[in-house]
């Protein structure tokens, strides 16, 4: 069957793949315009797993201020040329990155930062947690486990559900902007500071303040 401009343009405004690239999907789809956005996600998650070795050594280092300085992120994102590095599209994921940064807190890139000290304390906490429920024993090592992929999803920056879409995590955020910018885009480190973290402040009973000022 034909493909009109009109379906091509549809389609790229759907992917922000190429001309061409939309063209050949719709006929190796039959036009159907579902299975060519299909078509083309597969395409460029093939893509991007082949360009992942690839070094990244440009990219941009950012900063994001959140709640009149309540909450800042330093952030290193590495793409493959100062090219990419200055396409909006790039910046803007940089921005929406240390943004989610600020906004979910995550304590470490990937699973593989978590310190193995770290994976056995919680595999301990959440096995006499399971046992502390009742839990069959015979049923406590998948409980663990499932429990512990969820400590992954919850704390490693790489696997959480992207604060602005949340049917994607953050590789999943990255694997399409790889496919959509054509290089390989690295978050390589990132630092998150919140306000007064880690210091104790005493906290001040008001009830007995009042009571004391009463008596007096």
């Amino acid at each position: 069957m034909g493909i009109s401009a009109a379906d091509v343009k549809e389609l790229r405004a759907k992917t922000s793949a190429g001309i061409l690239d939309c063209k050949k999907a719709l006929k190796e789809t039959d036009g159907d315009m579902e299975e060519a956005v299909k078509y083309l996600r597969e395409k460029g998650i093939s893509e991007a797993e082949d360009k992942s070795d690839r070094t990244a050594a440009e990219g941009l280092v950012h900063s994001y201020i959140h709640m009149n300085g309540a909450i800042g992120v330093l952030v290193e994102i590495n793409c493959e040329t100062d090219f990419v590095a200055k396409n909006d599209a790039f910046k803007e994921l940089v921005n929406n990155i240390a943004m989610h940064i600020a906004a979910a807190n995550p304590k470490y890139l990937s699973r593989e930062d978590v310190p193995e000290e770290i994976i056995e304390e919680e595999e301990e906490m959440l096995k006499k947690q399971a046992l502390n429920e009742d839990k069959p024993e015979h049923i406590v090592e998948q409980i663990v486990e499932g429990r512990l992929e969820k400590f992954f999803n919850q704390n490693c920056l790489l696997e959480q559900e992207y604060i602005r879409n949340d049917d994607k995590t953050i590789q999943e955020l990255l694997t399409e902007k790889i496919a959509e910018l054509g290089e390989n885009i690295n978050i390589r480190r990132f630092t998150r500071y919140e306000l007064g973290e880690g210091i104790e402040v005493e906290e001040e009973d008001f009830a007995e303040e009042v009571k004391n000022e009463v008596e007096k």
